[in-house]
């Protein structure tokens, strides 16, 4: 999961408030309900210290979902009196939460908010294709391509000229299927779209996916609808879902071989608190590996202001020379890091053998 949508929450020293609410359930007294809510959250958080400003931000907006239609919550993340960052679940929350501690609480938003990939979406036909762009936030409109009009069509007659006639259709539906393969890298380039949906004839759609780039090849799926449909909801959720669960698969796969050390004797990937900790300061994560079922993720470690200021005890971190020093969970601390240093968070089923061992993990960068 791409968490670049996180750094508002790292431009800013905490404490933070941190609230997940549930908005599936709707029914005639909702509105008073979410005004209930509101309090409980509000009341919560000043329970644990929130100032003033901040619970009444808070409050405000929870308020604010009285009317709300999302089918499965949000969660809210302020400090200082306002509300930053508010992104919608992808399901429910297991109930309505509200935590103020030096780092958001965002551990939980990895399950929630899903890892559904950001995906472009191609309405493929034979004179170009209309692009949809589709992430947890919704979707947008990305464009379209337009190639060639002329000639498009075949005729059923078989004298020598039509036959020139369908080669030049052949050549305007070669030289279309390019443009949008090249159109599709490149809006994949500037989004990082994790997955490509082709939607349409299965000749066009053929046609545009041998024409990618190699490097793309394994991100595309092909939609069984014909030209001028349009993807339900439903058909993107699987093809994003049985995406994600490869990819989930693959990195723990790579994670378990990278464990071994190398000629070198050096390993490509680490477990464990300590060696996260480590691997962190030294802006070495490559990957963080969270399994949500892991104890580890809520040991305590110490963190300072900047995100590789971290450490098992508090006194590590006054060996780094750094004064300030808050009690933190490890998994919201090792999250910031990768924040910090643009490095992937991937969530991983509990294996059969529990990997990684604790429920954290991390494939690691050299320098």
């Amino acid at each position: 999961m791409d968490l670049a949508f996180l750094h508002p929450l790292y431009e800013h020293s905490g404490p933070w408030a941190s609230v997940y609410v549930d908005t599936s359930r709707h029914t005639e007294s909702t509105p008073h309900e979410r005004h209930l809510t509101a309090s409980a959250m509000a009341r919560r958080l000043a329970e644990q210290g929130a100032d003033e400003a901040t619970c009444r931000a808070v409050r405000s907006a929870v308020e604010d979902l009285r009317h709300s239609s999302e089918p499965h919550g949000r969660a809210l993340f302020a400090r200082a009196g306002r509300v930053v960052l508010d992104p919608s679940l992808a399901r429910p929350p297991r109930g309505d939460t509200a935590e103020w501690a030096p780092l958001p609480r965002v551990a939980p938003l990895l399950e929630l908010a899903g890892q559904d990939p950001v995906c472009v979406v191609a309405y493929v036909d034979r004179r170009g294709a209309d692009l949809e762009l589709r992430s947890g936030l919704g979707r947008e409109d990305a464009g379209s391509v337009a190639g060639r009009q002329h000639p498009l069509h075949r005729t059923s007659t078989a004298d020598w000229s039509e036959r020139h006639f369908q080669l030049k259709v052949e050549n305007t539906w070669e030289h279309n299927a390019g443009e949008v393969a090249g159109a599709l890298s490149g809006c994949q380039e500037e989004t990082g779209a994790d997955l490509l949906v082709l939607v349409g004839d299965d000749r066009e759609v053929r046609a545009v996916h041998e024409r990618l780039p190699q490097r793309l090849r394994d991100r595309v799926v092909e939609a069984r609808h014909g030209a001028g449909s349009r993807l339900l909801d439903e058909d993107v959720e699987l093809a994003r879902t049985e995406h994600t669960r490869r990819r989930a698969e693959a990195e723990l796969d790579r994670f378990l071989a990278a464990r071994a050390p190398d000629d070198e004797g050096r390993a490509g990937a680490v477990e464990g608190v300590p060696a996260l900790v480590e691997a962190a300061r030294e802006h070495r994560i490559d990957e963080l590996l969270i399994r949500v079922d892991g104890p580890d993720n809520h040991r305590e470690v110490w963190i300072g202001e900047d995100p590789d200021q971290v450490a098992v005890r508090r006194t590590g971190l006054r060996t780094l020379g750094e004064q300030n020093s808050w009690a933190a969970r490890a998994d919201d601390a090792l999250i910031r890091s990768a924040v910090a240093t643009d490095a992937p968070v991937l969530v991983v089923p509990a294996a059969g053998e529990e990997a990684p061992v604790g429920g954290l993990g991390a494939l690691l960068r050299w320098k």
